[in-house]
Order: C-alpha cells, then structure tokens, then sequence
C-alpha cells in the first residue's frame, strides 16, 4: 500500500466530504497553516489523488481522482481493521475476566469507568450472567493497562 501522511489522509477527507472546500476552511478544520494546506493539496494533486477545477476566478473545488479515492478507501479499511483486532483483543480479556468471576461464584459487579473498555466489559458481564451493580459495595472492575482487574 502506499505510504499516506495523517495530514494528506485528513486532506482527502475533509475534500471527500465537500469538494468546495476552500484552502482557509481546510485551514481551520484541520488546524495547519494555509501555506502548509497549499503544500499538501499540490502533493496530492501531483500524486494523482485530487483534481482541482476552476470555477471562476476565486473558487476552486477539488474532487477526488479514481486513485484518491482508492488510497482514501485502504487507508479506512485499514483503521477497521486494526480497530476490530483492538476491539477483539477488549473482548478476550472481558470474557476471560468473568469467566474467572463466575468460577469463583460472584454474581454482581460494580464497574468503575466510563469509557469504550468499560463498555466491553459492561456487555460482556451481562452475556456471562454477571448483574452490573450501581454500588460500589459490590465486587469492583475497573480498567488496568490494555486490560481490566479486579479491585481489591
């Protein structure tokens, strides 16, 4: 695959989603200098990714190429991916984790945190028959790392 900076992948997108963008909304969306958003938008343009029309005088509207459109494509798939193995990682060690407490006979938990591991985690007591408590009396799970733990 070919090798994409974040600013170039943010450029293609930010044009994906309005080809009238101007080089000063482009600016302020991504917050990098005008100048450097001219750069960027002539290296996409010279790599074959954007086409630049003229509208009239002042404005001109950018349209992704065939080839833009396909870096733009492998790089999404890409974060899925990498997202999914993530998620699946999340997933293993909530699924280990209540299988060890539902061994051990704990049937309620108290999760502390409010984030996307804890909702994994969330969801992964209630399959695995474990009750999420609203007291922190209870058994408590919070996130440890790359990981989660229970509370002692």
């Amino acid at each position: 695959m070919t090798e994409i900076k974040q600013q170039e992948y943010d450029l293609l997108n930010e044009i994906a989603r309005d080809s009238m963008v101007t080089q000063a909304n482009l600016s302020d969306h991504l917050g990098i200098a005008v100048g450097s958003v001219n750069w960027y938008v002539k290296r996409l343009i010279s790599r074959g990714w954007v086409k630049v029309s003229h509208l009239d005088r002042t404005r001109l509207k950018y349209d992704l190429t065939a080839a833009g459109m396909k870096i733009f494509t492998q790089r999404a798939m890409l974060y899925a991916r990498d997202s999914l193995k993530v998620y699946s990682g999340y997933r293993q060690k909530a699924k280990a984790l209540a299988l060890e407490l539902k061994q051990a006979g704990i049937q309620q938990v108290y999760l502390s945190g409010e984030d996307e591991m804890m909702d994994i985690l969330r969801l992964t007591c209630l399959e695995a028959g474990l009750q999420c408590s609203d007291s922190p009396n209870d058994c408590i799970l919070e996130v440890d790392g790359a990981g989660y733990r229970r509370k002692l």
